[in-house]
């Protein structure tokens, strides 16, 4: 990002500088394009100006302020899914990147974790207790956007989504008050806040319950891309077969070649069966003996500490630029894998660096209509699709396989998107039964009536007229 991309601040956020808490950074600023840089580095932020409070002080003192003068205000953590915020005209980044402090009370199983937390500054601690968290799959995305979107983990089949054991949040409404929220607290707060996203206030921080776990056995098996078809139809019967305590990814990968690359990996390509396994390690690799029959390449399924998981997907460990988006798909059969390996498997052309399909069902269907707005999936897996873009050609050559995968697995689309997974925009009713989102609509007319917060994925408040 180049500062000709900046647009012109608004006067009243230069001239104001100094009644603000924490940090502004404006476009005039030596800081400028750090600043407003999402961790996508596609995604090409341009807000009016940046804001980098340090607490919950300056998170009021700048909610007030924006109201004052009639901006809107964008919460921002790592900006991993920064694309479907779109155009930022007359809006403040909030960046909460300063706000990473982290308390973990053994005692009572639970982490409070400032907002700008990342997943990294969880689990290790969490880890050197006996304890585990329901991280995501990558180290370094923050734990409240992650939070507040769902969240499945590595453990996702045996305890749910993530959200599901948020225990209290504390936020800073468009009024400028800040609450401490949670079941008997302003409880309707609280239920939106589950899987309603960055819509109803700047959330300073969070407390979620911790788990007993110290180990699992996990890791990853990889057989050249060729053959696709016949692992990913044994993967899915496979499926079919594992308790609750296996979690699995079955896994289209190319990797670039890149000297950051193995050496073993790069610039090949191929088919991988990652999986997790609540319990001991024989008997987890009795689980994973027809799987290990197909003869992997590569075998790494060993017994880890919960902290390593973070590496187990392979995530890239630093920004770059790229284009992903996902489904939700009510099914998956034998017809969608082929349809599949058929778009993005050997001699299809594809740019993409990943193609995935996650297997949920077990607790991630399991509702709790009265506990959140979203407790659970309707799907049983999850498809995410993703491919680099270092230029516009590779760009546009990424987007346009991304739109084919999607067209050829829309016969087992849901019908419903999973909001972390959801990377370009869409209606609200996407995400949302019409009961759960015109609930959403009167909490965000309630706590947010002029719609003062810009989330990634809109909630419009209900009006009289709704």
């Amino acid at each position: 990002m180049t500062r000709s991309a900046s647009v012109n601040p608004v006067p009243d956020i230069e001239a104001s500088r100094s009644q603000l808490h924490g940090d502004l950074v404006t476009p005039y600023d030596p800081g400028w394009d750090t600043a407003r840089q999402a961790w996508n580095l596609a995604v090409d932020q341009r807000p009016v100006a940046v804001a980098l409070p340090e607490s919950a002080g300056d998170v009021v003192a700048i909610v007030n302020f924006m109201r004052e003068h009639g901006l809107r205000l964008a919460g921002q953590g790592t900006g991993h899914n920064a694309a479907p915020m779109g155009p930022l005209d007359g809006t403040v980044l909030l960046r909460t990147s300063r706000m990473r402090d982290v308390h973990i009370d053994p005692r009572d199983r639970r982490a409070r974790v400032g907002a700008g937390a990342l997943w990294a500054d969880v689990t290790a601690p969490a880890a050197d207790l006996g304890l585990a968290a329901l991280a995501g799959s990558s180290a370094d995305v923050g734990v409240a956007g992650y939070m507040l979107g769902g969240g499945i983990s590595w453990l996702a089949r045996r305890f749910g989504l993530a959200v599901n054991s948020l225990v209290a949040a504390e936020i800073v409404t468009a009024d400028g008050r800040w609450i401490r929220t949670d079941a008997d607290h302003e409880p309707d707060l609280f239920w939106a806040l589950h899987g309603g996203g960055g819509n109803f206030g700047i959330v300073t921080a969070l407390e979620f319950r911790l788990f007993p776990i110290r180990t699992v056995y996990a890791g990853a098996l990889f057989w050249p891309i060729a053959r696709a078809a016949d692992v990913l139809h044994s993967w899915l019967r496979w499926t079919a077969t594992v308790p609750d305590e296996v979690t699995s990814i079955g896994r289209l990968l190319q990797f670039p070649a890149s000297r950051d690359i193995p050496e073993a990996v790069c610039g090949r390509s191929f088919v991988v069966v990652e999986a997790t396994f609540l319990g001991d390690a024989i008997s987890g690799a009795a689980w994973l003996t027809p799987l290990r029959r197909l003869a992997p390449q590569i075998d790494s399924f060993a017994t880890i500490p919960t902290a390593s998981l973070s590496t187990l997907h392979m995530d890239p460990s630093t920004p770059v630029p790229g284009f992903g988006d996902g489904m939700l798909l009510g099914r998956l059969d034998h017809p969608a894998i082929d349809a599949l390996v058929g778009v993005a498997g050997p001699g299809s052309g594809s740019p993409l660096l990943s193609v995935e399909l996650r297997h949920l069902g077990a607790e991630l269907r399991r509702h709790r209509p009265e506990q959140g707005a979203v407790t659970a999936l309707d799907g049983d897996f999850l498809m995410y699709s993703v491919g680099l873009a270092p230029d516009s050609a590779s760009g546009a050559a990424v987007r346009s396989h991304l739109d084919a995968v999607q067209e050829s697995m829309a016969p087992w689309d849901s019908g419903r998107m999973y909001l972390n997974f959801a990377e370009r925009p869409r209606d609200a009713d996407a995400f949302y039964a019409r009961p759960v989102l015109e609930r959403l609509r009167a909490i965000k007319a309630k706590y947010d009536p002029g719609n003062m917060f810009h989330a990634n994925h809109p909630i419009p408040p209900a009006s009289d007229g709704s």
